[in-house]
């Protein structure tokens, strides 16, 4: 399933006073830490190996932050506001100039056919997708301060941009951060944390112990719930922390007290109250949702201006396409049969981290979207790093991570496309593998009931 992508050894590279890297982001572990290697997990003797669910051998990641950024080039660090601003306004003028196209062409006069005129703004749909997507991501590096060196900068055009795409910024920079810094953790990562078996056999209703034996998922259900988790996956996320852990009542302020993941829970990124924030992040929670209702003024101006319908098209047809492309390359990034998850006894930084895994879009990741699934691996490691430094970077690090690096490049964008399917139906819920002892109970990997990779642990009765 998984393959590495083929990329020459790089020899790591040590700053000079000169040329010292960029500290460690607020969305990166403290330097503290920066060397210290994670403590080994134990287990028995007679234990078997830990298998993920295509059956192969995990190992534990040994290596620590330290050795990947060491093995960073340091012109891999530099950030250029002037170059970063270039690919906003290339994003936007293709937003724009694709509108305007189609706005002066596509008309009654020139294509006289209802239906060829229909077809014509669904093809302005996905490719303003395309591009608004790639403007997302800007705004995505703006959060990250990989825009530029000024933070007053990086927040003012990351504020902007996706307010415009009706994202709450600030809202979702704060909860974007707490995933970075707890990847890989099952009770604190904030994106698309795996269903534990009884919370999985409990949603589709059947007793655990016969999770293993039921039907397989018929195919036509598997592409009904995965076009529903395309279409409402990001709206559900910002409205009701959906796939976001639900262990709020830890939250330190006492804000979680009585509140759940799901509408009505007071779990969301619109409320100042929120126990995803501390009560020092409620300005900026206001703050975000002041930047969304100016957009949505804005589009009821011009929906009651140039009609509702012209909206639709012209607006929200590319926001679902943008919605779209969110969560795909978030759940991929995040999903796959070789990567594990681990309870709160056996996370670090490092091992989370390094349970990500990279994928391939072609032209359009790498062109249009930036390399956001192209190298998530070193954004996951050093989030500060722009874009068009990543590629190098990352093959700097693939020495150090040796065999924990996960890529799945192949079939190119189509194996992206398809991988949606596969990754539903192979990655259900999470387990421990059956027989394992020691400290390696607390790693846990993907089964599922539809017969694929290794079978689901044999319950006690």
């Amino acid at each position: 399933m998984a393959s590495s992508r083929s990329a020459a050894p790089a020899a790591a590279a040590i700053a000079t006073p000169s040329q010292t890297p960029l500290p460690l982001s607020s969305l990166e572990p403290h330097s503290n830490v920066n060397q210290e290697r994670p403590r080994k997990l134990s287990q028995k003797d007679d234990a078997v190996p830990m298998l993920d669910t295509n059956g192969d051998v995990f190992q534990v990641p040994d290596y620590t932050i330290g050795d990947i950024r060491k093995a960073i080039p340091p012109e891999c660090f530099e950030r250029s506001a002037l170059r970063g601003l270039g690919y906003i306004a290339r994003d936007i003028t293709l937003l724009s100039t694709t509108f305007w196209l189609f706005h002066r062409f596509n008309t009654p006069e020139n294509v006289p056919s209802v239906i060829a005129r229909g077809l014509l703004w669904s093809v302005y749909g996905f490719l303003n997708g395309l591009f608004g997507t790639g403007l997302w991501v800007m705004g995505h590096e703006c959060g990250h301060q990989s825009l530029s060196s000024s933070k007053v900068l990086n927040d003012t055009i990351g504020f902007v941009v996706h307010s415009l795409l009706l994202v709450p910024y600030f809202s979702w920079k704060i909860s974007h951060g707490k995933h970075h810094k707890a990847t890989g953790h099952m009770e604190r990562d904030m994106v698309f944390v795996p269903r534990t078996r009884p919370e999985f056999a409990k949603r589709v209703g059947i007793a655990i112990e016969n999770l293993s034996e039921v039907v397989e998922d018929a195919p036509l259900y598997s592409f009904f719930m995965i076009f529903a988790r395309q279409l409402l996956g990001w709206p559900l996320y910002l409205l009701a922390n959906r796939t976001g852990h639900n262990y709020h009542k830890r939250q330190p302020e006492g804000r979680g007290k009585k509140k759940t993941n799901g509408f009505g829970g007071g779990v969301n990124h619109f409320s100042p109250s929120s126990p995803i924030y501390e009560a020092k992040d409620a300005k900026w929670i206001v703050v975000s949702d002041i930047g969304v209702l100016a957009t949505l003024a804005g589009l009821y101006s011009i929906g009651s201006t140039f009609g509702w319908s012209n909206l639709a098209v012209w607006y929200f047809l590319p926001y679902l396409w943008v919605n779209h492309w969110l969560v795909a390359i978030t759940y991929l990034q995040h999903t796959d049969a070789t990567l594990p998850h681990y309870d709160s006894q056996a996370w670090t930084y490092v091992r989370g981290a390094a349970a990500t895994i990279d994928r391939d879009l072609g032209f359009i990741g790498r062109h249009l979207f930036h390399g956001i699934a192209e190298t998530h691996v070193l954004h996951h490691y050093v989030s500060v790093i722009p874009f068009y430094n990543a590629d190098k970077a990352s093959e700097a690090i693939m020495p150090v991570m040796g065999r924990h690096y996960r890529s799945n490049t192949k079939g190119g964008p189509l194996g992206f496309v398809k991988a949606l399917y596969t990754n539903f139906r192979e990655c259900q819920w999470v387990e421990p593998s059956e027989g394992v002892g020691g400290d390696m109970r607390h790693i846990l990997f993907y089964r599922n009931k539809n017969g694929i990779g290794i079978r689901p642990a044999a319950l006690l009765t």
